[in-house]
């Protein structure tokens, strides 16, 4: 963003996004076309590219901010994933946010946390009945001419205790199934993302499954699959069938005395192999948007698994997949923070600058 942002006073809105895609292919992430709205790789078909709010969220810009902040970037999507961005759920004013982003070329994605009843996520003081949360969720999504609501289960906090994750997505099951005919009636696909380390991407498909695909699909998110013992293209290859959206990052996954550590990190910094996972994912996911959600902050999480008690929390894990995990890890290296990176003492300010960069 900071990279295109710099050129933005000498070039075009156009120009700008080909320097942005430019920029791209020089970190090794993909060698890119660069047509005024979309990228690609040899082929015609172009994958929209779009941001998650969160991205930059120490803003605190609400939904117009927002539009306009996509619009100066030439993004094709805008994933607005909590409700806190509007400043009203009243139908007049979601139809003018609509109307704003339709103007500026836009397509919106609307989004909440956690609609699991159980969850440690679940906030039930704030949003009551979690199947009252999806209703207002969906709602919203229709309001806003949003194909998808992206909602969640919980945390990798979900998977210890008594029943470990299997508890709560039978739980997050009676939810779906309790909203489904507003969910059809609004045209609106619930997409589930495999979150902080909640589920595996098979966990996931299970709960699609059993919900009913025709009205639920996957937000995939390729960082949070490594929280989970994924090697990201192997969370592809399970979930790219079921995907409506995305929440895109890099992570560097590198080998521990007790098992792996994983650091989310900006695009080209980390583990992925990029240009593997645009091909595969243009094969998977036509006409899903490809929507960053760049974690600035140094998120990271050790996976002890060569500790005994770890693997209560993975009772059924698939050893194959774990082994792709595992040789993900043998060839990484411990992330250092990219040069250029703003620095300081804790402050709002700094917190806005990095996720700027």
């Amino acid at each position: 963003i900071q990279q295109l942002e710099g050129r933005m006073s000498e070039h075009t809105d156009r120009c700008s996004r080909r320097g942005f895609l430019a920029s791209l292919a020089a970190l090794g992430a993909v060698h890119l076309a660069a047509p005024a709205r979309g990228f690609g790789l040899a082929s015609d078909r172009k994958i929209k590219l779009g941001f998650d709010n969160f991205s930059i969220r120490a803003f605190d810009w609400k939904a117009p901010r927002l539009i306009e902040y996509a619009e100066s970037l030439n993004a094709d999507t805008l994933l607005m994933s909590d409700l806190e961005v509007y400043e009203s759920l009243e139908e007049n004013y979601l139809k003018g946010i609509r109307e704003q982003a339709e103007r500026a070329g836009i397509e919106l994605q609307a989004g909440t946390s956690s609609i699991c009843p159980t969850s440690k996520s679940y906030n039930a003081e704030k949003w009551g009945k979690a199947e009252d949360h999806a209703r207002l969720l969906i709602r919203t999504a229709k309001r806003l001419g949003s194909p998808v609501a992206r909602c969640y289960l919980g945390s990798r906090r979900d998977r210890d205790g008594e029943g470990g994750i299997n508890r709560h997505i039978e739980e997050m099951l009676k939810v779906l199934k309790a909203v489904r005919s507003e969910a059809e009636d609004a045209n609106v696909k619930i997409a589930v993302e495999n979150h902080a380390g909640d589920m595996q991407a098979w966990e996931l498909v299970e709960l699609i499954e059993a919900a009913g695909k025709d009205f639920v699909g996957a937000t995939m998110d390729p960082g949070n699959a490594a929280w989970t013992l994924e090697d990201p293209l192997v969370n592809l290859e399970v979930l790219g069938p079921y995907v409506v959206t995305t929440g895109i990052r890099d992570t560097a996954v590198w080998e521990t005395e007790n098992g792996a550590m994983c650091m989310w990190a900006n695009m080209g910094e980390g583990a992925v192999d990029w240009s593997a996972y645009l091909k595969r994912f243009k094969d998977l996911c036509p006409n899903v948007p490809f929507v960053l959600e760049i974690i600035s902050y140094r998120w990271s999480n050790e996976s002890k698994y060569l500790e005994p008690g770890f693997w209560s929390r993975f009772p059924k894990a698939r050893a194959h997949e774990f082994a792709r995990f595992v040789a993900l890890a043998k060839r990484g290296k411990e992330f250092e923070l990219p040069s250029g990176r703003p620095t300081g003492a804790a402050s709002p300010e700094l917190e806005q600058a990095q996720q700027k960069f």
